[in-house]
């Protein structure tokens, strides 16, 4: 029932569209379109002017068909954004079915894979008048920093209580159950200036500071849940200057949110300590991005998908990944939902590619998806 040529054009012409974060407007008025050509009642939330970018939150509805009523909503999901570089990229299709740019940019597989895959179960399941039960879309912004669209829509507009978020790389079959709390962190460590050739004794050396404390910080992963990076460190004017101020940024990752919060005390405390040893001062202030979930394996929307993956012949691999997704916010209003392996590889890349094969097994298995009466 998939319609290959039709799959293959509506992905290409989406990678065709400058859509970075905070400004997804010629993708984001394509898909509404195309939604609302295929029955669905389109709504496209204030995100733009909350978030200070060109395109809101899309949000969908298709009402169940005759009989399917009494089945819960589900809620399929995915990103209009791409990272960088991004601008002018086209979709390059092979021979071998493989698809990549033309290596001046990344593809933008992640996330218009999903996207397509979507758009075509739903063009599947209203062509061929398949019963289904409702269904919920939900194709956020800005999704590349920190999940910022997701983060500010409406969710009293959700009526699933399960969602299959399709973002993630890898064979399709993969899906994430288990992601992390994601924190950013910046610490500004205030010294004094003095002139570095005739009274150095009388300045206070902040990026010394600084590095006295990054010493004392394991970085990469602490225990088998956690990782902190200490990303980036600025600091001085010049040369014949002792730094007065440097500043450090990193980012924590745990699958224990409350683990996250304690790496982050840790590396708060050991700069202040070596602020005061050294008659510094410290700035600290974190932001937690998102916030960590676990999907257990016995949960319907897992076995669902599991079903479905196994009357295609296709095998299911359930995995933890230390990515986020807007699966985090999802779970952090009350949905329980996993990541889908959604034909996309190498993301985040010039060398990013998909495959139509891979295209095709993803929208198959939206389609049983939406269309499943378990």
């Amino acid at each position: 029932m998939i319609q290959t040529e039709r799959l293959v054009q509506t992905f290409c012409r989406m990678v065709s569209f400058d859509s970075p974060s905070y400004g997804e407007r010629e993708i984001c008025d394509f898909l509404t379109e195309h939604l609302t050509a295929l029955g669905l009642r389109v709504q496209e939330d204030d995100a733009a002017q909350r978030i200070h970018g060109t395109a809101g939150n899309l949000y969908a509805y298709l009402p169940a068909t005759q009989g399917m009523e009494q089945l819960p909503p589900l809620l399929f999901s995915g990103h209009m954004d791409t990272v960088e570089p991004s601008k002018g990229k086209k979709a390059i299709v092979h021979a071998d079915g493989t698809i990549t740019s033309d290596g001046s940019t990344v593809l933008g597989a992640d996330d218009c894979s999903a996207l397509t895959a979507i758009l075509e179960a739903l063009a599947v399941v209203q062509e061929n008048h398949l019963p289904h039960r409702a269904i919920e879309i939900l194709f956020s912004a800005a999704e590349e920093t920190y999940c910022i669209g997701a983060s500010v829509f409406d969710f009293s507009k959700i009526r699933a209580k399960e969602a299959y978020v399709l973002d993630l790389t890898g064979a399709v079959g993969g899906a994430a159950v288990q992601a992390p709390t994601l924190l950013s962190f910046r610490i500004a460590v205030q010294g004094k200036a003095s002139h570095a050739g005739f009274h150095p004794e009388q300045g206070i050396h902040a990026i010394c500071v600084a590095a006295s404390a990054a010493r004392r910080l394991q970085n990469g992963w602490l225990d088998e849940n956690t990782t902190r990076n200490i990303g980036t460190i600025h600091g001085g004017t010049q040369t014949n200057i002792v730094p007065e101020r440097c500043v450090v940024t990193g980012e924590i990752r745990s699958f224990d949110h409350e683990q996250a919060m304690r790496t982050w005390e840790e590396t708060k405390r050991v700069f202040e300590e070596e602020a005061r040893s050294l008659g510094a001062d410290v700035e600290a202030e974190h932001t937690v991005h998102i916030h960590a979930y676990k999907t257990p394996e016995q949960h319907p929307v897992v076995q669902r998908f599991q079903r479905v993956c196994a009357k295609h012949g296709i095998p299911s691999n359930l995995c933890s990944t230390m990515g986020g997704s807007d699966n985090n916010p999802l779970s952090e209003h009350g949905l329980t939902g996993i990541v889908l392996a959604t034909a996309m590889n190498n993301c985040h890349s010039c060398s990013e590619y998909s495959h139509v094969d891979e295209l095709k097994k993803i929208a198959a298995i939206t389609v049983d998806l939406m269309c499943s009466e378990e």
